[in-house]
């Protein structure tokens, strides 16, 4: 099943970024845990928190839970929601450094995650 966000003018499709990363972060366990970072996709308490004032701001009553990290397909709306929201312009770049690094990433601080989820998107 393909993830397609539809952006105002054409379909961008973050799948091949999503993949790259679940394999990077947790090579596509759904039960990985690191600290606080749980799931394919290592989501933090605070990502969901973020996912879920988003949908607050846009007036929908759809919610986030911490356990929804465990599920892959929930996992993937999260990011989704995040780049809609934050990354309009639908840059690999940014999506990739500020999974790693947060939304005030570091260049310096996320290069070699960056480098790592590229390797793994060729």
């Amino acid at each position: 099943m393909a993830i397609v966000l539809q952006a105002k003018t054409a379909v961008f499709d973050w799948n091949p970024v999503m993949d790259a990363i679940i394999q990077v972060e947790s090579e596509g366990n759904p039960n990985a845990v690191s600290g606080n970072s749980v799931g394919v996709m290592q989501i933090t308490p605070i990502l969901v928190r973020e996912c879920n004032n988003i949908l607050k701001s846009k007036k929908s009553k759809k919610r986030f839970t911490l356990a929804d990290r465990y599920s892959v397909e929930k996992s993937k709306e999260m990011f989704l929601l995040i780049q809609s929201y934050h990354n309009p312009t639908n840059s690999i770049e940014k999506a990739i450094r500020s999974w790693n690094g947060g939304l005030h990433y570091s260049v310096r601080a996320t290069n070699k995650y960056y480098k790592k989820v590229m390797s793994k998107m060729k």
